[in-house]
């Protein structure tokens, strides 16, 4: 017996569609879309970074161009103090330190006036700071005098590490000591080997003169023989130890009764020191 009813249509014909999912190529396209959105905002980032630097440059270059003026008058050195000359005026300072009428305390590079100063042979030191709001403070220390050089019949300043301070000619200065035997083309030129001779000749005379009073001469021709001459006595020097020499003859000294200390007419006027362990004194040089 047939059952009576609808037929049932068939589904219609068209493409099959996959019923099955891939998980790995889900995977991929999810990795793939993330990394378009990082690109994208990277680029975001950097667009928004460069707009922001090219505003700020602006803003910059108005501030600049328009507070420049303002900021010149506000900065504008008015004055000038110069501390701790002494020998060299203040406006030789002024002359070095080249220091334009109306330049601005930030247009200051004190590095290059601290150089500019202490080009000066009397200047061993020069501090340069700026004082807001209008004012430059040069604050020096000078060399000090230590002896006279003789060399080549002409007469040089020198302070105690031997640069030389000024030329003098043929004048002189009694109140310092004299060093002899130098040659005055290296002293000028600043020389090492010339500068050390004349150190140790001034620390020589600053020993002896220690114990004798007036004025000290120190012959330095031969620096592994100093001389040094005092009160009309001659004292030789060997190369080493001068220290230790000159103290072996401080404690034999009161012992010396022969010595023609003042210029006497009879008497020893030489003692040779350059002897180890002896002291030689002479009568006539």
């Amino acid at each position: 017996m047939r059952f009576l009813g609808r037929r049932r249509r068939p589904p219609p014909v068209g493409p099959r569609k996959n019923q099955w999912k891939d998980p790995q190529g889900e995977r991929a396209a999810e990795k793939t879309s993330r990394a378009k959105k990082t690109r994208r905002k990277t680029l975001a980032r950097w667009v928004g970074l460069a707009t922001a630097t090219m505003l700020v440059a602006g803003l910059v270059v108005m501030g600049v161009k328009y507070s420049g003026p303002a900021l010149q008058a506000l900065l504008e050195i008015k004055t000038i103090t110069v501390e701790g000359d002494h020998h060299i005026d203040r406006q030789k300072v002024l002359e070095l330190a080249r220091v334009k009428p109306g330049t601005g305390l930030h247009h200051i590079v004190t590095r290059v006036i601290k150089e500019q100063v202490e080009s000066h042979p009397w200047i061993k030191e020069a501090e340069v700071t700026r004082v807001p709001f209008h004012e430059l403070h040069i604050s020096l220390v000078e060399r000090i005098p230590a002896a006279v050089i003789r060399a080549d019949s002409q007469n040089f300043l020198t302070d105690a590490e031997g640069h030389v301070l000024t030329r003098l000619g043929q004048t002189d200065d009694d109140a310092l000591p004299l060093v002899t035997g130098i040659d005055s083309e290296g002293l000028l030129e600043g020389v090492e080997s010339v500068r050390q001779v004349v150190v140790s000749g001034i620390g020589l005379a600053k020993l002896v003169g220690q114990t004798f009073e007036g004025r000290l001469q120190v012959n330095a021709e031969n620096p592994s023989n100093l001389v040094a001459l005092v009160q009309g006595v001659r004292f030789q020097f060997g190369e080493e130890a001068v220290g230790e020499q000159w103290e072996r003859f401080r404690r034999v000294k009161p012992t010396l009764k022969t010595l023609n200390f003042g210029g006497h007419r009879h008497g020893a006027n030489e003692v040779d020191l350059r002897y180890e362990n002896r002291i030689v004194v002479r009568e006539g040089g």
